[in-house]
């Protein structure tokens, strides 16, 4: 008989950090679908792509999974108040979660540099919103310096708990497909996610539910790609703002992923991530945030280049709804304003513009 999902702190117990009696702040986060796309699986010339469609999770990004991790062990600790800096999904999750968990959430985010989508669901939510004359890695530092020396509790993914949860989506994926991709792609910001995968397969292996992980694949945007370049972005540009991040915090987690995992990380232009953006949404019936689309755009690439291993079974996590930032939808591919045609109140009329016959 099927069970109403419990969120991944009670799915998955007895493999995270928490005992039965331990607060457990929840909105029922995971259990995301994991979606076949092949019209992917053609253009990248390969036997299966899944999506793991994060923006299926209750505030809309993956980022749920670790806010339950980490409020609850807030909450735990006696906390009375929280502290993200954000550039976007982050400051939504942490709200919200603060919200179920009776306490005051403050966020910092980058002047000018957030989706409107975003910051309303973080304003819906109550939340302390600063913005700060700087970028995200200046909200991250300063996030820290306030969550070390006042009582705000940080949850941000520096932070190991909000890992304990994002690794869970890994657990999701064995648990649907019964054995690991061959490869793994998602966008590469902060570089959390990516470390998380890296978390939850290696577990996996170790317990033996699989042979061994899938090459893990991190990809950036051009203009905010510091894993390409080798050192920290001083001034990171790209419309994917999830990942318009140019000092990532989980720096050694995401290249012990690459190297362990025997994976890679590369980046796409924002043409690329915008091309792939309108593709998962026409060919692949997903509507994701431009971000989102990072990690296939990047596959394809590779595809392009002819670099993309030679591989059967792909997932690609696609992190955030569309609906967190829909103004690109509105656009064609040349910027312009897309406006639905206006049509008379005649059935014939519209008819005739559709290129219908009558029956």
């Amino acid at each position: 008989m099927a069970h109403q999902w419990r969120g991944v702190i009670r799915e998955y117990m007895d493999r995270l950090p928490f005992t039965k009696d331990d607060p457990v702040v929840t909105l029922g986060e995971g259990g995301t679908p994991l979606i076949e796309a092949p019209a992917l699986a053609r253009l990248l010339d390969v036997g299966s792509v899944h999506l793991k469609f994060e923006g299926m999770n209750p505030t809309g990004s993956f980022k749920d999974r670790g806010m339950t991790t980490a409020v609850s062990k807030a909450l735990g600790d006696g906390a009375k108040a929280v502290i993200a800096a954000s550039t976007g999904n982050t400051s939504a999750a942490a709200a919200a979660y603060a919200v179920k968990a009776g306490m005051q959430s403050v966020v910092l985010v980058p002047a000018g540099k957030i989706s409107w989508g975003k910051l309303s669901q973080a304003v819906a939510h109550k939340a302390q919103i600063l913005q700060v004359r700087g970028n995200f890695d200046d909200c991250l530092r300063l996030a820290r310096e306030l969550s070390e020396n006042y009582p705000v509790f940080l949850v941000n993914s520096v932070n190991p708990n909000r890992l304990q949860g994002q690794k869970t989506a890994a657990f999701e994926v064995v648990d649907v497909l019964g054995e690991a991709p061959d490869l793994h792609a998602m966008p590469l910001g902060n570089a959390g996610n990516i470390s998380a995968y890296h978390l939850g397969y290696r577990e996996e292996v170790a317990d033996q539910r699989i042979k061994k992980q899938p090459m893990l694949y991190g990809i950036q945007a051009a203009g905010s790609a510091p894993f390409i370049q080798g050192s920290p972005v001083a001034k990171p540009e790209t419309i994917a703002t999830a990942i318009r991040i140019g000092n990532p915090a989980s720096w050694d987690l995401a290249q012990e992923a690459k190297r362990d995992s025997g994976g890679g990380f590369g980046s796409v232009s924002d043409k690329e991530i915008l091309w792939m953006h309108r593709f998962l949404s026409q060919e692949a019936g997903v509507f994701v945030e431009p971000s989102s689309a990072t990690g296939a755009a990047g596959l394809y690439k590779l595809k392009q280049l002819g670099e993309l291993p030679k591989v059967d079974r792909i997932v690609v996590t696609v992190t955030g709804h569309g609906l967190k930032d829909p103004d690109w939808a509105l656009k064609d591919e040349n910027g312009r304003k897309i406006k639905p045609k206006k049509v008379p109140t005649s059935a014939s009329s519209v008819a005739e513009i559709l290129g219908l016959e009558r029956k």
